[in-house]
């Protein structure tokens, strides 16, 4: 491995999937890894035509992920896949990670991690038992100025934090989409396949664990409230909740999905004893600074952000935007030099290991089982983090 590419295998991601081109293309961005296999849809021919414009061997495109875990566990090493990239429907994540571990395959798994919490703690101890490498595409902490915030707010820059404000309006489900057409939205409203969250599960979880990740806080409490405001929608499409930090801060989350016109505004404003900050998606490469008494600072990726973990997340040159993906790509890169550290017996350094991983997953199943659990009751009540409904 440390004389040539790593291997990749796909678990979805055909020519009509949503989300695995991006996979694809922030695999690979850093020229660490190339695509050998995949199964690529349900569907085997959509699966075989696939693999043919991503010009792979006949052989190296099978019809289920079962096929391709066992076939490709038969290969010699410098032949067969190192890790396999799941980007399929929440029910469709557990089953192949769990086989893909079983098989000896290191895992990158699609946000949530798991249909639901139970599967993502039996997920856990099966990749603690393996000693294998996982990461989550929690894509926002894949940016640098996040990454730098994260920073800053460790060596005390705010203060004791106080408030967290995150939101993340989208407008895609606006209307009915669901029934004309758009399987996205067709997989994401239905509970038999995208769990017992809608807006809350698809973006909800990302408010979350920016605000966690940011911060190094961890929620223990909150209330909120569901709404379903596109009529026959059988999952919530808006939602807002009342957070309670672990060092004493208070937070407000608020996910919608029929915010007319928003495309992936999510925002988040953290504020401490000494000053706040804020950043956004719609202009990824600045961090605002707020003082009391001293002007207001503009921090920007790749000019005035000196530290070691934005620079290791940087690729273009100062006064270039680094957008959506390379922060997705900043997850498979810091993953994969991990699995090459490893491999040579190293310790990876805190840089490489700056992914999202199995406890973030379970983070972020206990708070879609408590924010269903506070959100659909009529009256306000707090609920303790984790709480299964």
């Amino acid at each position: 491995m440390a004389k040539r590419k790593i291997k990749m295998g796909m678990v979805g991601g055909g020519t009509d999937a949503f989300i695995g081109a991006i996979h694809r293309l922030a695999a690979l961005m850093d020229n660490q890894i190339e695509l050998v296999c995949g199964c690529f849809s349900v569907n085997p021919e959509i699966s075989k035509e696939s693999g043919k414009l991503y010009f792979l061997p006949e052989e190296r495109v099978y019809e289920s992920y079962k096929e391709m875990f066992e076939k490709e566990a038969q290969l010699p090493e410098d032949l067969r896949m190192d890790f396999v990239s799941i980007v399929t429907p929440n029910f469709v994540h557990f089953d192949p990670a769990m086989m893909a571990l079983d098989k000896g395959f290191h895992v990158v798994l699609d946000k949530p991690i798991t249909f639901t919490l139970d599967e993502a703690l039996r997920l856990k101890e099966k990749i603690d038992s393996s000693g294998l490498t996982f990461a989550l595409t929690h894509t926002y902490s894949g940016y640098p100025a996040v990454k730098h915030a994260k920073k800053m707010i460790a060596e005390g820059a705010l203060g004791k934090i106080r408030k967290v404000y995150v939101e993340y309006p989208q407008g895609w489900l606006s209307s009915n989409v669901e029934d004309m057409g758009n399987a996205q939205a067709s997989w994401r409203t239905d509970p038999k396949r995208s769990g017992k969250a809608g807006c809350m599960g698809d973006i909800g979880t990302h408010a979350h664990h920016l605000a966690e990740y940011m911060t190094g806080l961890k929620v223990t409490e909150l209330c909120a409230e569901l709404n379903v405001f596109v009529p026959n929608r059988r999952l919530d499409d808006d939602g807002a909740a009342l957070l309670r930090f672990d060092n004493g801060a208070r937070g407000v989350l608020i996910a919608t999905q029929v915010a007319a016109g928003e495309e992936n505004a999510i925002n988040i404003r953290i504020y401490g004893e000494k000053g706040g900050m804020e950043w956004a998606q719609m202009e990824p490469n600045s961090l605002i600074m707020k003082w009391p008494n001293a002007p207001m600072q503009v921090l920007r990726v790749g000019t005035s952000m000196d530290s070691e973990i934005a620079a290791h997340n940087t690729r273009a040159p100062g006064g270039h935007p680094e957008g959506y993906l390379e922060a997705f790509a900043n997850i498979y890169r810091n993953f994969s030099l991990t699995i090459r550290a490893r491999a040579k017996g190293e310790e990876p350094t805190a840089e490489m290991l700056d992914f999202p991983g199995v406890e973030d997953g379970i983070r972020g199943m206990q708070f879609i089982d408590t924010v269903v659990n506070a959100g659909y009751n009529d009256e306000v009540k707090w609920v303790k983090f984790g709480e299964e409904v």
